[in-house]
C-alpha cells in the first residue's frame, strides 16, 4: 500500500509542536535565576515548581496516550496545547510560590505530557517504512527548543521582567500550536481498522493485551531504563545555565550552552536513529546510555565557555540521540492499536526521572553552593540506565509473522 504524503505534515506538526511545549516548559531555567531576584523565592523553590511539572508530566503521560488512543491524537494535542496558553499565562501572574508551582507545576506540565506522547504514537502509525527517520525528524523538532526558545526567553527576560517575558511566551504558544494541532490525524491504519471494528494490524505482539503489555518484562524494562535515562541528564540540563553563570559567564553566553546543546542534539537524535536502523536499536541505546554517562559527567571539569560548549555538545548529541530509540523499540515490540499507552507509560517514566534533577541540584547548590556533586551523582546514575539496559529482550520474532500471515 502507498503511504500518504500526509505523513509528512504529521511530521512537521509534531516537530512544531514538541518544541514550542517543551520550550515553554524550559524557559523556567532561563528565568530561575532572574525570577529568584525579583521575587525572593529561593533557587530550590523555583526549581521545586519544575520537579512538580516533570511529575505531572509524568502522570498525565500515559492518561493523555491512552485518550490518544481511544479518541485519535488531534483531540488530545489540541487540547494539551490550548491548556499549556492558559496556564504559561497564569503562572506569569501568580503572586506567591506555592502558586507559581502550582500553576506551573502541575498544569503546565501535564499540558507538555499531551503532546509528546500522542504525537511520537501517531508518526509511528503513519510509518512502514523511514519509522526511525521520522521518529528522529519529530525528535529533533523537540530539540529545536534550545536553539529557539531558550535563546528567545533569555532575550525577552533581559528586555522585559519575567513576568511579561512569560506572557509573550504563552502568546507564541497559541499562535503556533493551535493551528499546527489541527493539522494532525489519525493513522490509516487505526481509522481503516476503526471503521472494520477490527484490531490494527501491527509489528509486534498482535493478540497481546493492554494488560499483558504493562506486565511484561519488556515494557519493565523500558520502564527503568528510561528513568535512569532521564534522571541521569535532568540535573545537568537544567542546571548548567546558573551552573555557567556562577562560574562569571554572562546571561546571554550562558544560555547559549543551550542552543549548543541543542545543535548537538539534532545531529544525534538523526544519527542514533539512523543507527539503530542498521545495527538494532537496542544495541545503540545500551551504547549511548554509557557514553551518557561519561559525558555529564564532563561539566566537573569546565569553568569557561569554551568547555561548557565541548561537553554540551557531546552531551547533547548523545542524550537527544537515545530518546527516538525508546519509540523504535516500542513500536517494533508491541501493537500499534495501544501504542499511545505504551509510549505513554515510557514517558511517564522518563518524566519521573527528570523530575529528580531540579529538586537534587538545587538542593545540592543551596547546601554546598557548589554543582559539582550533582554531575557526579548523574554520572553514577547514568551506569545504572546502561547496566539496566542490558537486561532487555525483544520478544521472539516468529509472533508477529504468525500474526501477519
Amino acid at each position: 500500500m502507498t503511504e500518504s504524503p500526509h505523513r509528512w505534515v504529521i511530521v512537521a506538526a509534531g516537530g512544531l509542536l514538541g518544541c514550542v511545549a517543551i520550550g515553554a516548559m524550559f524557559s523556567l531555567p532561563v528565568f530561575l535565576l532572574p525570577m529568584s531576584r525579583d521575587t525572593g523565592w529561593s533557587v530550590t523553590g523555583i526549581s521545586t515548581a519544575m520537579t512538580i511539572g516533570f511529575l505531572a508530566l509524568a502522570l498525565a503521560s500515559m492518561v493523555w496516550g491512552t485518550l490518544s488512543d481511544r479518541w485519535g491524537p488531534r483531540f488530545v494535542v489540541l487540547t494539551g496545547s490550548v491548556l499549556l496558553v492558559v496556564s504559561l499565562a497564569l503562572a506569569s501572574r501568580a503572586t506567591s510560590l506555592i502558586e507559581f508551582q502550582l500553576v506551573f507545576g502541575v498544569v503546565v506540565g501535564a499540558a507538555t505530557a499531551a503532546i509528546f506522547a500522542p504525537m511520537m504514537a501517531c508518526v509511528t502509525g503513519w510509518f512502514e517504512t523511514q519509522r526511525s527517520l521520522a521518529v528522529s525528524l519529530v525528535s529533533a523538532g523537540m530539540g529545536m527548543a534550545p536553539m529557539t526558545m531558550s535563546p528567545l526567553a533569555a532575550w525577552l527576560v533581559t528586555v522585559y521582567d519575567w513576568r511579561t517575558s512569560l506572557l509573550i511566551i504563552a502568546a507564541i504558544a497559541a499562535v503556533l500550536m493551535i493551528p499546527a494541532s489541527l493539522l494532525v490525524r489519525r493513522p490509516p491504519v487505526l481509522e481503516a481498522a476503526n471503521a472494520a471494528g477490527a484490531p490494527a494490524d501491527a509489528e509486534g505482539q498482535p493478540d497481546m493485551t493492554l494488560g499483558e503489555a504493562m506486565k511484561s518484562p519488556q515494557f519493565i524494562v523500558l520502564l527503568l531504563t528510561n528513568f535512569f535515562c532521564c534522571a541521569t541528564h535532568s540535573g545537568p540540563i537544567f542546571h548548567t545555565v546558573s551552573y555557567a553563570l556562577t562560574c562569571g559567564i554572562p546571561m546571554i553566553a550562558a544560555v547559549s550552552i543551550y542552543s549548543v546543546e541543542g545543535l548537538a542534539g539534532m545531529g544525534g537524535r538523526i544519527a542514533f536513529g539512523l543507527l539503530g536502523d542498521r545495527f538494532g536499536a537496542k544495541r545503540i541505546l545500551v551504547m549511548g546510555l554509557l557514553l551518557q554517562a561519561f559525558g555529564v559527567l564532563g561539566y566537573v571539569f569546565v569553568s569557561q565557555l569554551s568547555g561548557f560548549y565541548a561537553v554540551a555538545a557531546l552531551v547533547g548529541f548523545i542524550y537527544a540521540g537515545v530518546m527516538p530509540l525508546y519509540a523504535v523499540i516500542a513500536r517494533e515490540n508491541f501493537p500499534l492499536r495501544m501504542m499511545g499507552t505504551v509510549i505513554g507509560g515510557i514517558a511517564m517514566a522518563g518524566s519521573l526521572g527528570m523530575a529528580t534533577g531540579p529538586l537534587a541540584g538545587g538542593f545540592i547548590y543551596d547546601s554546598m553552593g557548589t554543582y559539582s556533586w550533582l554531575y557526579i551523582g548523574a554520572w553514577g546514575i547514568g551506569l545504572g540506565a546502561f547496566l539496566i539496559a542490558l537486561t532487555f529482550r525483544p520478544f521472539p520474532k516468529a509472533q508477529p509473522a504468525m500474526a501477519a500471515a
